[in-house]
């Protein structure tokens, strides 16, 4: 006996196929740290791309096949626009062109630490103005468990379209590492969720072609395993710099003691502790899940705790560095002339998103201290969210005459382009949070203080 497909079952089947013929338009939300990469992968994949920002400066850029982002530079995106498969635009009429659309747009939190899903509605509420039957709809941003079913499917469904029959919708969290050079877009694998097995065919079928794909039942549970991830990480940051605090006090160095600890071939796996939590995962994505928990009448203590540790690091590294001016220069923090080296929360990127760097500037300016700040990845600070009064900030240039002019210099990233004998030989006291000048000439680590 002949049965009818069901409607879900019509519209992933001539998907699929389409995806295997490399017949579709994916349609790229947000060109970021995530958005880009991604949209390189489905080119090299022999995709068409639709990329897709609101910032009319991106769109001109990659049009002239000049980057934004240093990591990714301009070979790399003319080497996209070579293709002839890449159409960039901040016309949103053009969504309707893509096939799928993948969202990588921010997801932070606000003042109260709640989760702020203002750029997912808005983006979302533009894909529903040009919504069709049979594309597929992807979030990629990390958020809480239901954000895909409560928020992103609630405001698609008000077109009168229905997911899973007219349109398909999944989750598949972002896993960059900017600067990365070991891991890239194509060598993570993909974590999938969707709540039918149809949209969950059509969104591995993507997906499969630039990655290996790791199928998860729904949309909810695709969700937590990002946060899971990036809770662990929180979790053993914080572990790590509490045990530094510890063995501070012992005249014990906390990097030595993990360097020997690593050696073990099971059970560990190094943390390292440093000035404050950065990026836009381990700061952020750990709360969205301590906010949901309490609608469900649960608490998250570790994670909380975890939180207030990490949150104390740049009021911390601040202190260290009082103390060691009064002890080793007598000089009081207030009138001083300090120097940041390294803005970007990571080392050996432009990356600035939540970089504790910004916080350490912030607290040294309270204490009436003259801050520059030297960073080669970033010659001029731009807007940022949280700190605008930094917007126009030059980096210095780290000479011998330059580092002599200041009090103290405190080392925040570390960066591989930094000569830190050179930092360590012309300054009179340096603040080390990262380890950095573990391996400068003995005779300058008096001027050296681990915080």
């Amino acid at each position: 006996m002949l049965t009818t497909p069901k409607p879900s079952d019509t519209l992933a089947t001539e998907y699929v196929r389409r995806a295997h013929a490399r017949d579709l338009t994916i349609g790229i939300m947000g060109l970021g740290y995530v958005g880009l990469p991604l949209a390189e992968a489905f080119l090299k994949a022999g995709f068409r791309v639709l990329g897709f920002d609101i910032d009319q400066g991106k769109i001109d850029l990659l049009a002239a096949g000049r980057t934004y982002i240093q990591h990714i530079p301009d070979d790399r995106i003319k080497a996209m626009q070579a293709t002839g498969r890449l159409e960039v635009t901040s016309d949103e009429a053009r969504l309707s062109a893509a096939d799928a659309l993948l969202m990588c747009v921010p997801t932070p939190l606000n003042a109260h630490r709640e989760p702020d899903m203002s750029y997912v509605s808005s983006t979302t509420e533009m894909i529903a103005r040009h919504l069709r039957p049979g594309q597929l709809v992807i979030l990629e941003s990390t958020t809480y468990p239901g954000t895909s079913d409560e928020v992103v499917k609630v405001i698609l469904e008000k077109t009168g379209l229905r997911a899973g029959v007219d349109f398909a919708i999944a989750y598949s969290p972002e896993r960059e590492d900017p600067g990365n050079i070991d891991f890239s877009t194509s060598s993570i694998p993909k974590v999938v969720g969707a709540n039918t097995q149809a949209e969950r065919d059509m969104a591995v079928a993507i997906y499969e072609a630039i990655t290996k794909v790791v199928p998860v039942s729904d949309m909810k549970t695709a969700e937590a395993v990002k946060l899971t991830e990036n809770i662990f990480r929180l979790i053993n940051i914080a572990l790590v710099n509490e045990l530094k605090t510890v063995f501070q006090g012992m005249d014990i160095d906390v990097w030595e003691v993990i360097d020997a600890a690593k050696t073990k071939p099971f059970g560990f796996m190094a943390f390292y502790p440093g000035p404050g939590l950065g990026g836009h995962c381990i700061p952020i994505d750990p709360f969205y899940l301590t906010w949901k928990a309490r609608a469900h009448g649960e608490t998250t203590r570790f994670i909380e705790l975890a939180g207030d540790v990490v949150t104390r690091l740049p009021k911390q590294v601040i202190e260290h560095l009082a103390e060691a001016m009064s002890s080793k220069l007598q000089k009081s923090v207030a009138g001083s002339r300090i120097l940041v080296v390294g803005l970007a929360y990571k080392k050996n990127v432009d990356d600035m998103r939540e970089s504790p760097s910004l916080h350490l500037i912030h607290l040294l300016r309270e204490r009436l201290a003259t801050v520059d700040y030297h960073d080669p990845h970033i010659p001029r600070v731009p807007v940022t969210r949280d700190h605008p009064e930094f917007a126009g900030m030059e980096s210095v240039p780290l000479t011998e005459a330059a580092l002599r002019n200041y009090d103290c210099v405190l080392i925040s990233t570390d960066h591989d382009a930094v000569d830190y004998t050179l930092l360590a030989r012309h300054s009179k006291l340096v603040i080390d949070t990262r380890n950095a000048t573990a391996r400068i000439p003995e005779d300058l680590k008096a001027r050296v203080v681990k915080a």
